[in-house]
């Protein structure tokens, strides 16, 4: 005897509310300290500055309206347009550098080699040093080390530290923040060539796929994910960079190497607090705008996002 259609989807409807698996309300109750936590110290605050940016406010006494006054003022400033400019090309310059050297990294790391995991161990080190204390060593030796080996060898650009120089200071920053941020990029590479199943290979090497042929058809693709996270946390990382730039040039010679941020937070000290605020909110703007860009990018290659 044939089973009734609305018997039989009821059946399916039943079975699958079954499979669904029910959230405890007690789960619930976990997330209100975190969601209490993120509304007190990073919701509140930037509405309560995106209000500001509205306002004449200097960050203390009185204060009036005055509209969209800053915003104007942010994307016409020259300094303000030189700031946007040297962070968005460090940012992409850092983190093509990066990801390049953690993939070739990791990609030794992973093969057999001897003392691997302890090779492991000691590239992972400048990511538990801060930031500022790195900088401060690099400081001393771009400005001594560097220019006393240049001067022996007779490195006639290098005898004068590269700091103090406009076009050469860029460089300096890019080196440390590699140096600092390829260990968190390397870790994950190794995550994700450690998830490729060693049969693929073989498979390959019995094919006659060359070292080559076999990074560009299996490792690359099945790492795409990885790829992808690493991208995206160093765009981010880079664009917010301050206390590595500020212990290395504070943002000189002159601007040459003033960030987005050291200038937002310089403001806030300055009196200029509804000023810098405007200039945050266009910042984050513009964050989240190259975020979606990236995403709309890498969509469909082997992250879920």
């Amino acid at each position: 005897m044939p089973v009734p259609v609305r018997v039989a989807r009821g059946a399916v409807g039943a079975r699958r509310r079954a499979g669904r698996r029910r959230v405890e309300p007690v789960f619930y109750w976990f997330l209100l300290p975190t969601l209490a936590l993120f509304t007190a110290l990073v919701l509140l605050p930037a509405v309560v500055g995106i209000f500001y940016s509205f306002t004449d406010y200097v960050g203390f006494g009185d204060w009036s309206f005055v509209g969209i006054t800053n915003y104007r003022a942010v994307l016409t400033d020259p300094a303000v347009f030189s700031a946007y400019k040297f962070t968005i090309g460090f940012a992409l310059v850092t983190v093509v550098l990066t990801q390049t050297l953690a993939l070739a990294l990791a990609l030794g790391l992973t093969s057999r080699i001897r003392f691997a995991t302890a090779l492991r161990s000691i590239f992972v080190i400048p990511m538990v040093i801060s930031g500022i204390v790195i900088a401060y060593v690099f400081n001393y030796l771009f400005s001594n080390s560097l220019p006393s080996i240049a001067g022996a060898l007779g490195i006639g650009p290098l005898e004068d530290s590269i700091l103090g120089n406009p076009d050469l200071a860029w460089i300096a920053i890019v080196i440390v923040s590699s140096w600092q941020t390829i260990p968190g990029a390397l870790l994950i590479y190794i995550a994700g060539l450690l998830s490729i199943p060693d049969e693929l290979y073989e498979a390959a090497a019995l094919d006659g796929a060359s070292p080559w042929r076999r990074l560009r058809s299996i490792t690359l693709p099945l790492i795409s994910g990885f790829i992808v996270i690493n991208t995206i946390l160093g765009v981010k990382g880079y664009l917010n960079s301050y206390d590595i730039i500020v212990a290395l040039t504070n943002g000189g010679p002159g601007t040459a190497t003033s960030s987005v941020a050291m200038g937002i937070f310089t403001g806030y000290t300055g009196g200029d607090y509804a000023y810098q605020m405007a200039n945050a909110a266009v910042f984050f703007v513009l964050t989240v705008v190259i975020s979606l860009l990236q995403l709309l990018a890498t969509r469909g290659r082997g992250l879920r996002l």
